[in-house]
């Protein structure tokens, strides 16, 4: 297997680049000695995040569909996408691999098609509920699609599906954390009922509206709150908060870097619905409100976040109804014992626990069949 070659396409966002690097992770710890080459798209994060994993990047000048899909500025698209497809073929004759993975993403389009038109073996993964653009129109070229849920042959042939859940990011299954260290990392008391607010590394305005609009419900009760702004909103929000008066228990950063300590602190999250973020909630078995995003494709989120709510293995807070209803929500909900071990318990049955390896297993028996 030493001459193992690999190529994983796709990115744009964390819910891309995390599971494809956890499943590049998996195929060198089965051969140290794979050559893995990533196909991302020019001026998106990919293009820091997995150099920084220690994989090599090429980047195509390609971008997403204008929605709606009429609009004139797609033929620029169109043009960019053809272009893109071009370049990645000239990488796959040089790198010559012997399968190609998609992860989703505008990348993973253009090389997956370039590689099925030179018979490059192709598997794709698809993190959400609802099967996005890209993955829907590869599934017809792809030996196998990895899934996260079930009921996904509505979106792609029943016969090349395997359920394998998604990879998550390394390092967050710590079992010798506590959570009095954690909450300790945090300026935070061990015996307090703990909320923790992600918007993603961006953050959400959504979510940063709630907190600030029920400033007051905090500071008056008996709960602690890690919150994370964000990095695009973190300053108004410190301008807000100074000019307000920060309660004491609500612990205000823009950037977690550490996600296990975090997650190990908090008995109740509040998230986004990406297909990443509730992998994570799910193998950690946490209790969580999700708010799905109304800002993507096919309101995927709002999919991905009913999932888990039709197996009461979490509570959805709509977008539009967040500002008055979240914190309320949150703060009656962290306090009731045995509803937040039945949401965290019922998160866990969802979870699949191997994700990247079983994933990187079906890469290899493509490549051996080549």
């Amino acid at each position: 297997m030493s001459e193992l070659r690999i190529v994983i396409s796709g990115g744009g966002t964390g819910g891309h680049i995390f599971p494809a690097i956890s499943i590049a992770n998996a195929i060198r710890a089965i051969d140290p000695k794979a050559e893995i080459l990533f196909v991302g798209a020019e001026g998106r994060m990919e293009m820091q995040r997995v150099p920084a994993a220690g994989y090599k990047i090429v980047g195509l000048p390609i971008r997403g569909l204008i929605r709606p899909l009429w609009k004139p500025a797609n033929i620029g698209v169109l043009i960019d996408f053809l272009r893109s497809k071009r370049l990645a073929k000239q990488t796959l004759r040089k790198f010559n691999p012997q399968v190609a993975v998609g992860v989703g993403g505008y990348a993973s389009s253009a090389t997956l098609n370039a590689a099925h038109e030179l018979g490059i073996p192709c598997l794709i993964q698809e993190q959400n509920s609802y099967a996005g653009l890209t993955n829907k129109t590869l599934a017809r070229k792809a030996q196998k699609i990895c899934v996260a849920y079930e009921g996904m042959e509505r979106f792609f042939p029943k016969e090349n599906i395997l359920i394998t859940g998604n990879p998550v990011r390394q390092g967050l299954l710590d079992p010798n954390l506590t959570k009095t260290e954690s909450t300790a990392i945090f300026g935070l008391e061990p015996d307090l009922p703990t909320v923790l607010i992600i918007g993603g590394s961006l953050g959400a305005r959504t979510m940063n509206e709630s907190v600030l609009q029920n400033l007051d419900q905090i500071r008056h009760s008996r709960t602690q709150f890690i919150w994370q702004t964000g990095g695009y909103y973190h300053k108004e929000i410190q301008e807000r908060l100074a000019a307000v008066g920060k309660p004491d228990n609500l612990y205000v950063t823009d950037f977690i870097a550490r996600m296990d300590q975090a997650y190990k602190a908090a008995d109740l999250v509040i998230s986004r619905a990406g297909a990443s973020s509730i992998s994570e909630l799910c193998l950690l078995g946490k209790a969580s409100i999700l708010v799905p995003s109304p800002n993507v494709a096919e309101d995927h989120q709002t999919c991905n976040a009913m999932a888990l709510v039709k197996k009461d293995a979490a509570i959805m807070v709509r977008d539009a109804e967040a500002r008055e209803k979240l914190i309320p929500l949150a703060l009656e909900t962290v306090e009731q014992t045995e509803r937040l071990k039945t949401l965290g318990s019922n998160a866990y049955k969802m979870a699949y626990k191997d994700s990247a390896q079983v994933i990187a297993q079906e890469v290899l028996k493509l490549a051996k069949k080549d």
